[in-house]
């Protein structure tokens, strides 16, 4: 009797899901992998602080993979074929590229979709002002930003001056040793008696985001804003702008520094834009190392905007990509209105975008009995987002969930599933909602991040390298 208890004991086993740390069973090759591919990865994300950075950095990474721009390239029925690989442009932030399949473009493509845009504060219109003898960055917190995270720490600012006679100046400055920095400046304790009765949210509020420029006064003392001209002059000397050429500025103010490894073992990575420039790269990354032509058309969006609603010209909820689909047919089997909206809906897609891992230091808003997604499990399968409800989400189906735990078990990748946080707690969104709308089978999957929405973010090494590995089985197809 107690023998037979023994074995069906052993035997009810094989009826648990056992979730596992992906490191266990990791061979010595694997890790090897992993490694190599994260230093590439944190190579990129040191280099693009900003979404028309990341789009120029992914655009030349297309380029040396043998893309061609969708404006060199006929538009005519028969001018791409099998094999091709495309990309196009939305004004410099937005990139689609694709690598055309066997089978018409009208029978679906798969799609990995991310976006490269991440929470920041921007330039106003009318930023730079003196006040007390100090010059100041008057500020607009780009996303959800939580307002205490950005002061006393060393800042960058990246972007663009378009002058009025439609020249650019590119500006980076806080990233090399030799450049100076910015900061936002804070209260100290001994004076923050009143501060810290206040909540979180309104202890530093979103107009106190002000960011230093300068302290030191022009020579002539008789000018009045002294410190005001002396910045102004430096910045004409050094770029040629003028104080008007704010208006039409896009300046982007970022943790300034290089993206790190964290920990003794060196399994964890810190880094500003891992959301969701971690899950970009790796689609962007599957697609460039496809080496056969997929059966169906592979495609990888990199999108903007996707942090205030996907709004604007840039943004998912614009018709760009819809537009690019209707190019590519018109460069393979020829245009139709009826062929366009069959492609759609037959595609299937990955919405490519973190999610919120356990952390043991918050445990208490974690989704409870193996729902939320934990470090070193691999990516994770998100079936819906929204909040209260599911208001706002793509809830995949249970066919489409099948589908993908059944390719990447057979493709090794190791993952897990969860979602963002406790019922009621709070929620969020991604670009799900917006492909979903023609009626394709869309699935949200990323990587687990800690602090995410901080200006230094958290992630795994080897959920960052599963990720990878999935959506390359997924696009190759």
């Amino acid at each position: 009797m107690m023998a037979g208890k023994k074995n069906d004991k052993k035997a009810h086993e094989k009826f648990l899901w056992k979730r596992e740390n992906g490191y266990h069973g990791l061979t010595q090759s694997e890790q090897k992998k992993i490694t190599a591919y994260c230093r590439d990865y944190l190579e990129f994300l040191g280099v693009s602080k900003t979404e028309r950075e990341a789009h120029d950095r992914a655009r030349q990474m297309a380029l040396d993979a043998g893309f061609r721009d969708m404006d060199d390239v006929a538009a005519e029925a028969g001018a791409l074929k099998p094999g091709d690989k495309v990309f196009r442009s939305c004004r410099g932030k937005t990139l689609l590229l694709a690598h055309i399949g066997v089978e018409p473009l009208e029978q679906g493509m798969g799609i990995v979709g991310g976006h490269i845009d991440a929470p920041r504060l921007d330039n106003k219109p009318s930023p730079l002002y003196e006040d007390d003898e100090m010059v100041w960055l008057d500020t607009h917190y780009y996303g959800g930003v939580r307002n205490y995270h950005w002061v006393a720490m060393p800042l960058a600012i990246h972007g663009v001056f378009m002058k009025e006679d439609g020249s650019k100046i590119t500006v980076s400055i806080g990233e090399k040793e030799t450049d100076p920095v910015f900061v936002i400046s804070d209260l100290l304790p001994h004076l923050a008696k009143d501060q810290a009765k206040k909540t979180l949210a309104e202890g530093i509020s979103g107009e106190g985001l002000n960011v230093l420029l300068g302290s030191q006064p022009i020579a002539d003392k008789d000018v009045k804003q002294g410190v005001k001209a002396n910045i102004l002059t430096l910045l004409n000397q050094e770029y040629g702008i003028v104080e008007e050429d704010f208006v039409s500025a896009e300046l982007e103010i970022v943790p300034a520094g290089k993206p790190r490894d964290v920990g003794f073992d060196r399994s964890l990575m810190l880094g500003y834009g891992h959301d969701d420039r971690i899950c970009s790269y790796a689609g962007l990354k599957a697609l460039l190392d496809m080496k056969k032509t997929p059966a169906k058309t592979a495609v990888v969006l990199l999108c903007d905007k996707e942090e205030i609603g996907s709004v604007g010209a840039t943004g998912m909820q614009s018709t760009f990509f819809e537009n690019t689909v209707a190019e590519l047919l018109a460069r393979t089997a020829g245009y139709s209105g009826i062929a366009l909206r069959r492609s759609l809906e037959r595609s299937r897609m990955l919405s490519a975008d973190v999610c919120a891992a356990h952390d043991p230091n918050y445990g208490d808003v974690s989704s409870p009995n193996g729902n939320m997604p934990k470090i070193n499990h691999g990516v994770s399968l998100t079936k819906y987002t929204g909040s209260r409800g599911k208001s706002g989400a793509s809830d995949a189906s249970a066919e489409f969930m099948a589908e993908i735990r059944r390719l990447f078990t057979g493709a090794g990748v190791v993952w897990q599933v969860g979602e963002l946080g406790k019922v009621d707690q709070g929620g969020g969104g991604t670009i799900a909602i917006f492909l979903a709308k023609y009626g394709m089978d869309v699935l949200d999957c990323g990587v687990p991040l800690l602090s995410m929405h901080a200006p230094w973010e958290v992630a795994a090494k080897l959920d960052t390298y599963m990720m990878y590995k999935g959506y390359k089985a997924f696009l190759s197809r």
